[in-house]
Formats: structure tokens, C-alpha cells, sequence
């Protein structure tokens, strides 16, 4: 069964434009609108989304969204999960809570932190399961169900989740792999990976740390995510190796 994975949002925390109408290096264009970080695979009757940026229901509307299976997070801040309330119309879909699903430090902040989300309170009815994102495991439908891989990755001063699928690796959030097995990302058909600026950055990988990531990997194809405002896509196109794209939103890649 043909599967594919939509790029929702490529953007930065803060995404393209600024919400002061700041497009930084980035001509007014559509490929360089970039809303936050976050992505969906679609196999079937199976839509697993990675990560629940604020934009979430803009990023379902257009792009005509309207199942969701399973919730993937990569880690705890807020361009990643502050859209986990606009969820809730799948709840009342269903009528079943919805599978959120992390490392153990995720999943503990954000019962505290978005607690009326996943316990029973006095104002809404819970409508999530915080769920452990094991090394290896599968969702989806029994007749199609996708495997993957979850690994940690460093993040600054925390760690963030990398998930491979599909001969495919989402990793948008990092700055340093030291601490994963190399191993598990070789013989990729996509890599998709952070690439905040072209200056140096302390949690994220900068222009130069992807692409030398991405020639020590040798994926068929990577996918360069999590653009800030100083990346312009007709300039990194005009840079780029054949193999390296710069991510857009709405981008369609079939696995």
C-alpha cells in the first residue's frame, strides 16, 4: 500500500513571516511561508501526525486533513505541542481519546503542564492518552501497520525524539548525534532533518551541520525542515546538492 508523508509546517518557532510581518532574507513567496514545524503519514486508513504545532488547524485545513490515527511528539516545547488542544473534534469524531505518544519526559510535562488534556477535570473532558514512544513499535491499522524506530537526539540542553519509518527518518530538532547508533540511519530513502540558520546555533543544526550530516548518512534524499527566517528557498535551491531540498509546507513525498 502506497504510504506518503505531507510536510504540515517547515518553519522555525517563530515560522515565516514573523507574526510582526518580519520575513527576514526570505522573498514574499509561497515556498518560504513556512508555518511551525510538523508532518503527517498517511497509509491507508492510518494518519499518524508528528508533532502539534500552534498552526495544527491551519495546517489541516489546507491540506484537507480530516482522520488522525495516532499523535507522535518529538519533544516539549511549545511550536511542537501547543496544538494538541485542536485535536479535540477528533475526540467527539470518534468518540474514543486519542494515543499521544513520547518519551517518558514529555509525556510527564505535558500532563502538568496540559493536564486538563489527558486527566479529568472541571472544565473539559479529557481527550488524550499519554502514551511511551518504545524503541521499537508499531501503529496503525492491524491489516496495515507501520513500524517504528524511536531514538533520542540532543536538543540543546534537553533531548528530542528522532522517529524512523519507511526507510525514512524525521529528526527535526537537533543539534548533535552523538548518542544515537549511526547504524539505524543508513540506507535511507529520506532523511528529514533540522537546519534552523546558516549561523551557528546552540540547539539546532545550522546549513553546514546538515549537509555534513546528510553526506555522512548518504540518504537517497534529504529534506532540510525547521527554517528559519535567514534561509530563502530560491537561495538555498540555488546552493543545495541535487540530493538536499529545502522542505516547504504542503510538500508531498511518497515513501
Amino acid at each position: 500500500m502506497q504510504s506518503k508523508l505531507i510536510i504540515l509546517g517547515s518553519g522555525s518557532s517563530v515560522g515565516v513571516p514573523r507574526i510582526d510581518g518580519y520575513w527576514g532574507k526570505c522573498k514574499k513567496k509561497r515556498k518560504n511561508n513556512r508555518t511551525r514545524c510538523s508532518a503527517i503519514i498517511i497509509s491507508g486508513s492510518n494518519s499518524i501526525l508528528i508533532d502539534t504545532s500552534p498552526d495544527i488547524r491551519k495546517q489541516f485545513l489546507e491540506n484537507k486533513i480530516k482522520n488522525i490515527s495516532s499523535v507522535l511528539i518529538t519533544h516539549k516545547h511549545a511550536d511542537q505541542t501547543h496544538g494538541l488542544f485542536e485535536l479535540r473534534p477528533f475526540f467527539w469524531k470518534y468518540n474514543k481519546k486519542i494515543n499521544v505518544y513520547s518519551n517518558q519526559t514529555t509525556i510527564n510535562y505535558l500532563k502538568k503542564t496540559q493536564g486538563y488534556l489527558f486527566n479529568k477535570s472541571i472544565d473539559y473532558k479529557p481527550f488524550l492518552n499519554g502514551k511511551i514512544a518504545k524503541p521499537n513499535f508499531s501503529l496503525g491499522e492491524s491489516n496495515n501497520k507501520i513500524k517504528f524506530k524511536s531514538f533520542l537526539v540532543k536538543h540543546g540542553m534537553i533531548k528530542s525524539l528522532g522517529y524512523l519509518f519507511n526507510k525514512t527518518a524525521y529528526i527535526s530538532d537537533c543539534n548533535d548525534l552523538s548518542i544515537v547508533n549511526l547504524n539505524i540511519l543508513k540506507n535511507l530513502n529520506y532523511l528529514i532533518l533540522d537546519c534552523l540558520k546558516i549561523d551557528k546555533h546552540p540547539t539546532h543544526f545550522n546549513l553546514d551541520q546538515a549537509l555534513y550530516v546528510s553526506n555522512q548518512l548518504k540518504p537517497k534524499k534529504t529534506i532540510l525542515t525547521n527554517l528559519h527566517y535567514d534561509l530563502d528557498y530560491d537561495f538555498l535551491i540555488s546552493k543545495l546538492p541535487k540530493n538536499v531540498l529545502p522542505a516547504y509546507d504542503g510538500l508531498k513525498i511518497n515513501l
